[in-house]
């Protein structure tokens, strides 16, 4: 069996935050909303989202466009978001008093944040019949 080589035609830049401090389940919907858009209307989507968190996305997605500047050339205008997920981090274990002597667990969840983008292709439109 002779080995494929993979093509390197699709254009994908890449930003990873490590440790954000917000649990994935907070950040998943903002994620999700931003999927698909061009990286200067998801930058403004997510300056006006009242979200604390958004301000973290906001920055990887900065960091993402600016390795695709510098290190692949390519232009910005065209840049989409191809993928935005997260996982799961660190959970820090805190501890509070309360009455009888007992004490309440408080987590504190760390995430990672990876922003995936690649450039905007123009497919050709096609009319007319099927054949």
């Amino acid at each position: 069996m002779a080995k494929l080589k993979k093509s390197i035609d699709t254009k994908i830049v890449k930003a990873i935050n490590k440790n954000v401090r917000s649990s994935t389940r907070k950040l998943n919907p903002i994620l999700k909303s931003i999927v698909g858009k061009k990286v200067d209307k998801a930058l403004r989507d997510l300056s006006f989202s009242d979200k604390r968190i958004s301000k973290d996305v906001q920055k990887t997605i900065s960091s993402a466009v600016a390795n695709a500047e510098n290190n692949y050339q390519y232009d910005i205008d065209k840049l989409i978001v191809k993928e935005a997920y997260c996982g799961k981090q660190v959970v820090m274990k805190r501890f509070r008093a309360r009455a009888k002597g007992r004490a309440a667990e408080i987590m504190k969840p760390y995430s990672n944040v990876t922003i995936t983008l690649t450039e905007q292709v123009k497919s050709k439109e096609t009319h007319g019949t099927k054949s």
